[in-house]
């Protein structure tokens, strides 16, 4: 505790020592900064909910595109081209709106009590936020599964495998290899995304921001600072994604290294 003591008044002397100019600010830039920082765990929340719901629906829909599923092969088709089709931004305007409807009109029909206003607007968020994710990361996961050796997948058949074990024991972890660092730069994409949620009267650091900034209409100065922090998370998610790669990397056993070298020298 002594020492978060310290490190903050370590941080105001600095951003007292800043230069506060009347046409720009660098002291408004860093005073901004620990307010912001304290939405994180907001855009956080979004960023993670979003991206492993939307995750296990691009699964499935990679799935029922490969294995041309009747029935739910032309839905997850029309699905997919709208979400492509259309601005995230009307996507979470769709939801906010349109789930709340659909609860109302079960409430009417089926007799049941659901309590709209008890719903949280960052499940609305979360759920705009996942299906828009789950579009575009299903071809990416369809093209990593693909990818895999087709002499692999015969030869888990081969063995007596189901083909759920033949997913969840070959295909799948081949195919984590080939997508994570597609999958990576779309999770940053989408936690840069989650500063749309404001839209939904969700809090999160852009919306810190901009409330900031209308208490001293020092926007640019706000916008700044949270551009800083993005950067800065995005970067982290950025390390920590080749961190999984280097771990997901298969090498080659030395003896097939060596042989490799050896033919090479040769020729």
């Amino acid at each position: 505790m002594f020492n978060l003591l310290l490190m903050i008044n370590w941080y105001d002397k600095l951003v007292a020592s800043l230069p506060n100019g009347k046409l720009f600010s660098w002291r408004a830039v860093f005073d901004a900064i620990p307010s912001i920082l304290e939405k994180l765990p907001t855009t956080l929340i979004l960023t993670l909910g979003g991206s492993i719901f939307g995750l296990v629906l691009a699964l499935l829909f990679a799935i029922v595109k490969l294995n041309r599923v009747k029935i739910l092969y032309p839905i997850q088709a029309f699905f997919v081209s709208f979400l492509r089709g259309t601005p995230i931004l009307v996507q979470l305007m769709l939801t906010y709106y349109g789930i709340p409807l659909l609860l109302k009109a079960l409430n009417q029909k089926m007799g049941t009590d659901f309590n709209i206003n008890a719903i949280p607007a960052s499940v609305f968020a979360i759920t705009a936020f996942a299906f828009n994710e789950a579009a575009y990361t299903s071809e990416t996961i369809r093209a990593a599964i693909q990818s895999v050796n087709s002499g692999e997948i015969e030869a888990a058949k081969s063995l007596g495998m189901t083909t759920a074990q033949v997913y969840r024991r070959v295909i799948i972890p081949n195919a984590a290899v080939v997508a994570t660092p597609t999958l990576v730069n779309t999770l940053i994409g989408l936690t840069k995304g989650t500063s749309l949620a404001f839209n939904a009267g969700i809090v999160e650091m852009f919306a810190q921001a901009q409330i900031l900034g209308g208490s001293d209409y020092r926007y640019f100065e706000r916008f700044i600072s949270v551009a800083i922090i993005y950067w800065g998370v995005s970067i982290i998610i950025e390390q920590v994604g080749r961190l999984i790669e280097k771990k997901m990397e298969i090498a080659s056993p030395d003896h097939i290294v060596k042989d490799q070298a050896v033919e090479g020298g040769v020729r």
